[in-house]
C-alpha cells in the first residue's frame, strides 16, 4: 500500500506546492499584522481543507452520477494536469492552480483573503481538485478503507505541510528568496508533466483495450 500512497504524495505535493504558495501569501498579506496573518492562513487551510476532503467523499459518486467513465477522466483530467505543469515550468499564472495577476489584484482590496484567493484557487483549486478525482475514482471506501485512509492520510499531511509554510511564509522568504521558490516550482512543474502523461496514457489504454 505504501509504494502506491507515495506516488499520491507527490502528485498533491507538486499540486498544492506549499513552498510556491507561500510567497503569493506573503504578498497577499503584506502590511498585515502576524495575527491577522496566523488567521489568515488557519481559516484558509481549514476552508481549503472541506473543500478537498468533500471531493475526496464523494468524488467516485458524482463521476458516476455524471456518467462520466473512469478513462475519459484519466484523459482529460491527466492533460489539466499537465497544463496546469506547463504553467509552473514558464511561471505563468494563468489560474489552475495560482490566482491570476487580476484576481490577486482583487484581493489586496479584502481584508479577508482566507476564502479568496487562499483557500480558493490557491489551495483547493481545480489541479487539487481534479487529482483527488483521479486518485479516488474507481476506490470504494468499504472494500479498501486502508487505502482510502491512507489517502486522506497524505492529503492531510500535505495541507499541514502547506498551513506550517504559511505561517512560516516571512522566514521561508528570507531563506529561500523568490528566486528559490521559483526554481524549487519549476522542478516540481517537471515532476508533474510526467504524473499528468501517466494518467493520460492508463485512461488511454482502458479505453482502447479495456485494461
Amino acid at each position: 500500500m505504501l509504494e502506491s500512497l507515495i506516488p499520491v504524495f507527490v502528485t498533491f505535493l507538486v499540486v498544492i506546492d506549499p513552498v510556491g504558495v507561500a510567497p503569493v501569501f506573503s504578498a497577499l498579506t503584506r502590511g498585515g499584522s502576524d495575527r491577522y496573518r496566523r488567521r489568515m492562513a488557519c481559516k484558509g487551510v481549514f476552508i481549503a481543507t472541506l473543500i478537498l476532503l468533500l471531493f475526496l467523499f464523494t468524488g467516485d459518486t458524482l463521476l458516476r452520477v455524471l456518467g462520466i467513465s473512469l478513462a475519459a477522466f484519466r484523459v482529460s483530467g491527466g492533460a489539466l494536469l499537465f497544463l496546469l505543469a506547463i504553467d509552473m515550468v514558464f511561471a505563468r499564472p494563468s489560474g489552475l492552480r495560482l490566482a491570476t495577476v487580476r484576481e490577486q489584484e482583487v484581493a489586496q482590496y479584502k481584508a479577508d483573503i482566507s476564502v479568496f484567493p487562499l483557500a480558493f484557487p490557491l489551495l483547493a483549486g481545480p489541479g487539487a481538485l481534479t487529482t483527488i478525482l483521479l486518485t479516488t475514482s474507481g476506490l470504494r471506501p468499504q472494500e479498501q478503507p486502508l487505502l482510502f485512509l491512507g489517502l486522506m492520510g497524505v492529503l492531510l499531511t500535505v495541507l499541514l505541510l502547506t498551513l506550517l509554510c504559511l505561517l512560516l511564509a516571512p522566514q521561508l522568504m528570507k531563506l529561500i528568496g523568490e528566486t528559490g521558490a521559483n526554481v524549487i516550482d519549476r522542478l516540481l512543474g517537471v515532476i508533474l508533466t510526467a504524473l499528468a502523461v501517466q494518467f493520460m496514457l492508463e485512461g488511454l489504454r482502458a479505453s482502447l483495450f479495456g485494461g
